[in-house]
């Protein structure tokens, strides 16, 4: 866990309300029928709900995913986005452990 990268990760509220969004599916649309066993969201839907370019999503799931805190899963041309708890879990203790 590399507490720095995470922090630089989540120094932004659009970023953190993604980690959020994230938690519960119902956030976003429902899958499209070939996607509706998967368990993450497709990145047009984050990019949708964000408001932002595509480019600039891009660039914050890349930062959440090199922090750990996401992970994707590619299926033809679209990415789906999941929260890594366990990730998140470790930032929360290790952060603890450092400050308590």
């Amino acid at each position: 866990m590399n507490i720095e990268k995470t922090i630089t990760a989540l120094n932004n509220p659009t970023r953190r309300n993604i980690i959020g969004w994230l938690k519960d599916r119902s956030n976003f649309p429902p899958a499209l029928p070939e996607h509706a066993d998967l368990e993450g969201v497709c990145v047009a839907f984050i990019q949708e709900k964000a408001g932002l370019s595509q480019s600039t999503i891009s660039n914050y799931m890349g930062l959440l995913k090199e922090a750990g805190l996401v992970s994707s899963e590619r299926h033809g041309q679209f990415t789906f986005y999941s929260r890594n708890d366990d990730a998140i879990q470790a930032f929360l203790s290790a952060l603890e452990k450092e400050f308590l």
